[in-house]
């Protein structure tokens, strides 16, 4: 099992406040931007990604993590096989996706 990359998301009603700042005072680019979402990410080896979003999609709550996993299937077994809720491990809200 892989994890490629951990993304904190910050929840906000004004994510462009955080083009303001990410972008613009620390040179961040943007990685990907959806209107209600927008990722920055910065340049160097270790390749630091933050998001900032309105909802977490289709007027979800924003998740704390986005977790990117290599194999979903076998990632959300062995969150069930080990007596997680799936939503809210240590009372957080993670997004454990794959791009595939």
């Amino acid at each position: 099992m892989t994890v490629n990359r951990i993304v904190p998301n910050i929840a906000t009603g004004q994510v462009e406040l955080a083009t303001a700042f990410y972008g613009e005072v620390l040179g961040m680019t943007v990685g990907m931007d959806h209107g209600w979402i927008i990722t920055f990410v910065g340049s160097g080896q270790a390749s630091p990604q933050i998001s900032f979003a309105i909802e977490g999609g289709s007027g979800t709550p924003v998740p704390d993590l986005s977790i990117e996993v290599a194999d979903l299937a076998a990632v959300h077994q062995r969150v069930t096989e080990a007596g997680y809720r799936v939503e809210y491990p240590f009372g957080r809200l993670l997004n454990i996706l794959s791009h595939q």
